[in-house]
């Protein structure tokens, strides 16, 4: 990877700590994904999308947001860093109050406000949002931690709709919905298409903040109405 160069404690310095902190998660990722079938690795998130950006966020937290979406190219103060692993393939850009004003008046005092953080980039489909608490550190470890941890996450999330797909197989269009809503980030559209795919009365819409329990509910559900 190329950093930028700098001594310690300057912005370029900064940039290249967490430049290295994204690679380290990528590698991560890139190593779980090595484990899966050829098939299952190309159908992983990050793998399948040719190239993503990782926009980098400084507030009182650390967001990570990696997206498919085009961002405009790098203006005055502006970076960007490319970098590469395995099959995957993303671009680096770092976003502060510097950069965007409206980071600086996010009220994260209490918790961290993703949502917000969002909505000020102006990306609304996401591949992941990665939060570091203050005081975590941009360790190998913390990155090693959070890689892994979301290549288990969209495996898990890849295997869960190849069973809905064969489970509902005359529910085909309704699946992809639910399946691009998820790699969206649209929580509550992912669980109202649970609902569609399969309709209940112990409402899987109900809670929609969490995905995972909404499809290991849905795929139960079809499972027990299975003749």
């Amino acid at each position: 990877m190329s950093e930028p160069p700098g001594p310690p404690g300057n912005p370029e310095a900064m940039r290249a700590a967490l430049a290295g902190y994204v690679a380290g998660a990528m590698g991560a990722y890139a190593d779980a994904a090595r484990l899966l079938a050829p098939g299952d690795r190309a159908r992983m998130p990050l793998v399948a999308s040719g190239g993503f950006t990782v926009a980098v966020v400084g507030t009182r937290y650390l967001h990570l947001v990696g997206t498919t979406e085009s961002l405009p190219a790098p203006r005055g103060p502006e970076v960007a860093v490319d970098d590469e692993c395995d099959d995957l393939h993303w671009q680096v850009r770092f976003f502060d109050p510097v950069i965007i004003a409206g980071l600086g008046l996010i009220d994260e005092s209490e918790r961290a406000q993703p949502e917000q953080v969002r909505a000020l980039l102006g990306i609304r489909t996401t591949l992941f949002h990665l939060v570091a608490s203050p005081g975590s550190g941009l360790t190998r470890h913390h990155a090693q931690h959070a890689g892994t941890g979301l290549a288990h996450s969209h495996a898990g999330a890849v295997r869960d709709f190849e069973a809905i797909a064969a489970l509902a197989p005359d529910r085909a269009d309704l699946v992809r919905e639910m399946h691009g809503a998820q790699v969206a980030g649209l929580l509550r559209a992912h669980a109202l298409l649970a609902e569609q795919i399969c309709p209940s009365t112990d409402g899987l819409a109900g809670d929609p903040s969490d995905p995972d329990r909404v499809r290991a509910g849905l795929v139960t559900r079809l499972r027990e109405q299975r003749p």
